[in-house]
């Protein structure tokens, strides 16, 4: 179906000149000469797009957008003015515009400024039809829980815009499979992204990253060196970790933002700063503003539009489909048929905390696979992460040192601590019966037993030391 454009503008020359213009193209093109008539029409017709000129007698555009706005805020405007008239242009903007067209513009202009605001309208339609957040799943941020589709509805507000966004949320949440996301669906997804870790850098090292350095500004610049800014010029530009970055580069990106220019180290000469700035923490910045490590101007520059990516344990209901999503790309790794989970094993993933969040749960079922030899994977292959981890209720306050514990413990847990634990809790399970366990996990007794040996698992000491009856 075309889009419905209404042209609104006192002047008849230029509603002729935006009709002769838009006609060729695949516009079903109305016309209004006042607020008034073009109010009515909206209302009686409604529109996709309105093309609304500023000064008008009777009703002007700034009036007439915010009614608009406030009976159809899914219809884009876009405001004509006189040079005389950016101020109130910019008053527009804050009121829902999507853009502004100075006069006298030339069709290139409009033709342009149409197909980006009908593109944005065009994403957030499909983002209310698509209401369990297929059109912004992000590789492995999969879910259908509230939680979530707070999330994909605040991207889908924001990825059409060139709003700057701060992604925050604990790590292994996923907040930069946001940012892609946010990119993806913009309308600068045909140009780069580039992710830049701030934590992995000296302050030195990282404002040559993103800045980029001319020859000979520093003790080992023989060459000079293009910035992330620079590389990503037209596309998004994304700070991963940004409450790391120090005071002094934290002053330099307040400029690009405020200037839209920057200087590579060792330059004179500025340059244009034509990127979409995205940002993420794990950190709490407006306690770092309290405490004077992190500038309260830039705070407020990045902060425009914030979107939180909850924990794991606050969306447990999305546990089972982001395990089996895991299942299936790492069992297509190994080349082995992988199908399921046991109600034991599931129910496990379910009550654990994950204090590492979903990347945690990734690392979990990617052991999983490799150490299940049958289609299901059990409780047993699960059970060195879920049952080693203190407390063991969800529910359970930890503190930060405790969490950190678990963390660092998760991290520093080998494959073959899991392989003996999977051998231990098969044994358990079995009454210490070798030929059972073998069977329970679906593996021939003689690999059940070589994994014993490897492990120095004997039964018969176990016996001796109480912990186990006879048998096996």
């Amino acid at each position: 179906m075309s889009a419905r454009i209404l042209v609104v503008d006192d002047e008849e020359i230029v509603v002729r000149s935006c009709v002769r213009i838009l006609e060729g193209g695949a516009y079903c093109v109305e016309t209004a000469t006042d607020g008034t008539e073009a109010l009515r029409k909206i209302a009686q017709r409604g529109c996709d797009l309105v093309i609304l000129d500023i000064m008008m007698p009777h009703v002007d555009g700034v009036e007439v957008l915010r009614r608009v706005k406030e009976a159809h805020p899914e219809i884009e405007v876009v405001m004509v003015t006189g040079l005389s008239q950016i101020d109130s242009a910019v008053k527009c903007m804050k009121l829902g515009a999507f853009d502004y067209l100075p006069k006298p513009f030339d069709p290139e202009q409009l033709k342009s400024v149409v197909e980006r605001a009908l593109e944005r309208r065009r994403l957030l339609q499909e983002t209310d039809e698509g209401a369990d957040g297929s059109q912004y799943r992000m590789e492995s941020i999969i879910g259908t829980s509230p939680a979530m589709q707070r999330v994909y509805r605040l991207v889908a507000k924001a990825a059409p815009t060139n709003t700057t966004v701060l992604i925050t949320g604990e790590s292994g949440t996923g907040k930069e499979l946001v940012a892609r996301a946010l990119h993806h669906n913009s309308l600068r997804r045909d140009r780069p992204f580039v992710a830049v870790d701030c934590n992995a850098l000296s302050e030195n090292l990282l404002e040559s990253e993103l800045f980029g350095h001319v020859k000979g500004a520093f003790t080992g610049a023989i060459s000079s060196k293009k910035g992330m800014f620079e590389i990503a010029a037209g596309g998004t530009l994304f700070l991963d970790e940004i409450g790391n970055v120090s005071l002094s580069t934290q002053a330099k990106l307040l400029r690009v933002i405020q200037e839209r220019e920057y200087r590579a180290v060792g330059d004179t000469r500025t340059q244009a700063a034509n990127v979409r700035l995205l940002a993420a923490t794990n950190k709490d910045l407006k306690a770092m503003v309290a405490a004077g490590t992190f500038r309260d101007d830039l705070y407020y520059r990045i902060n425009i539009f914030p979107i939180e990516m909850p924990p794991l344990r606050e969306r447990r209901e999305d546990i089972p489909a982001l395990a089996v999503h895991f299942l299936h790309r790492y069992a297509d790794e190994l080349g082995r048929e992988i199908n399921e989970f046991s109600e034991g094993a599931m129910s496990a993933l379910v009550g654990y905390g994950w204090p590492g969040n979903v990347r945690e749960l990734e690392n979990t079922v990617q052991r999983a696979a490799i150490m299940t030899a049958d289609p299901i994977v059990r409780r047993a292959h699960v059970a060195g992460i879920v049952d080693a981890s203190a407390p063991s209720d969800p529910d359970v306050p930890r503190t930060g040192n405790e969490l950190k514990r678990i963390k660092k413990a998760a991290r520093e847990r080998s494959v073959e601590d899991i392989e003996k634990a999977f051998v231990l809790e098969a044994l358990k399970r079995n009454d210490w019966n070798v030929t059972r366990s073998a069977e329970d996990t679906g593996m021939q007794r003689a690999n059940f037993q070589a994994l014993m040996k490897k492990h120095n698992v004997r039964v018969r000491d176990i016996e001796r030391n109480g912990e186990a009856p006879a048998g096996g």
